[in-house]
């Protein structure tokens, strides 16, 4: 799990973009009210950050107090078998308030961006249903923009076509790819990284399986309206070298076998048999490493150091994602009282409603 942050002391005013700090909570709602009217959207409230941050002790502190369900946004918690290296929910956490999309897919399969706004939507009009708020919780920062924004009508993958895909890339490397898609689509080879296998992988099999490009498919169409009202809480550090202490320890914790296990847990998953490095669960921080260390790429100390670097390097692209969104609420996160702080600006949320 996620830890608890250490204490902020100050107070300030809840506003899109601005940060606040921690005061005492009073007056907190029985029940989720989560719109005033028939006719008035409902809430969703949406606790985002990155890892490391508290997002977990934040929203269990909501659902503590106002009825909740949770719904995870996060695209390493859908696999079944990966527990330590996700920093999954315990099972007291996930006893403590109903959870969704987590523990729903095999490691073998892929879980789409689209595929989570179609769960989450479909998950969020049932929760409402039963009368209760929504938490929207996690650091798969595409997942939310997928939400606000929609997605473009582009194909479903292809796993036969993908597998060739692999195999071609194999034989030529990922370098080799890029420059064929460069050759194929240039407006997207240039926005991506030449190391970037996932998306060069994907540009790739769209062409082939729509005789398009990916960037002539992408359109900048208006965002479809959503059912709902979002509430964006950003937990962010304002001092970022605490972060990133958080991640190694917590990092540290997940090798310790006594604490954590992630060795062994990953020497699990290689005696299946059916799982290699090309699947996106094995992509996942720590995972990766881990196995690369297990096929002798490197030795404990390496494995460490590349986890943590791995892990930090997430960190900053979730960061980067935060900081493109205007509208978000933003929670210092390195200090003390962090998920009663989320729990008063939710309750005053709901208040103003």
């Amino acid at each position: 799990m996620q830890p608890r942050p250490p204490h902020l002391e100050s107070a300030g005013a809840v506003g899109p973009g601005q940060i606040i700090l921690a005061r005492p909570i009073s007056g907190m709602p029985s029940q989720p009210a989560t719109s005033t009217s028939a006719t008035a959207k409902p809430l969703v409230i949406a606790i985002m950050g990155p890892t490391a941050s508290g997002k977990t002790a934040a929203a269990l502190e909501i659902a503590r107090h106002i009825p909740s369900e949770i719904i995870s946004v996060d695209s390493a918690l859908v696999y079944r078998g990966m527990d330590i290296g996700t920093a999954k929910p315990s099972r007291d956490e996930l006893a403590a308030a109903p959870h969704h999309l987590i523990d729903i897919m095999e490691p073998t399969q892929s879980y789409s961006a689209m595929q989570f706004r179609d769960d989450a939507l479909r998950l969020s009009a049932e929760i409402h249903a039963r009368g209760k708020l929504v938490l929207m919780v996690g650091g798969t920062m595409l997942y939310f923009k997928a939400l606000r924004d929609g997605l473009d009508d582009l194909p479903q993958a292809d796993p036969a076509l993908r597998a060739r895909l692999d195999a071609e890339a194999a034989l030529i490397g990922v370098p080799g790819m890029h420059a064929k898609l460069a050759q194929l689509d240039p407006v997207t080879a240039a926005r991506l990284k030449p190391n970037d296998s996932q998306r060069i992988q994907r540009a790739l099999e769209i062409i082939e399986l729509s005789g398009q490009t990916m960037s002539s498919l992408l359109t900048d169409r208006p965002a479809p309206e959503l059912p709902f009202d979002m509430l964006p809480i950003a937990l962010e550090p304002s001092d970022r070298s605490v972060l990133h202490e958080r991640i190694a320890r917590r990092f540290d914790l997940m090798l310790d076998p006594q604490s954590g296990g992630l060795i062994g847990e990953v020497e699990t998953l290689r005696a299946r048999g059916d799982l290699h490095l090309g699947l996106p669960s094995m992509r996942c921080v720590g995972y990766r490493q881990t196995w690369e260390y297990l096929d002798g790429l490197y030795g404990y100390q390496e494995l460490r150091e590349k986890g943590i670097a791995a892990t930090r390097q997430l960190a900053k692209r979730q960061l980067t994602w935060l900081r493109s969104m205007p509208e978000r609420t933003v929670i210092d996160c390195i200090g003390d009282r962090v998920a009663d702080t989320v729990l008063e600006t939710v309750t005053t949320a709901l208040k103003q409603r």
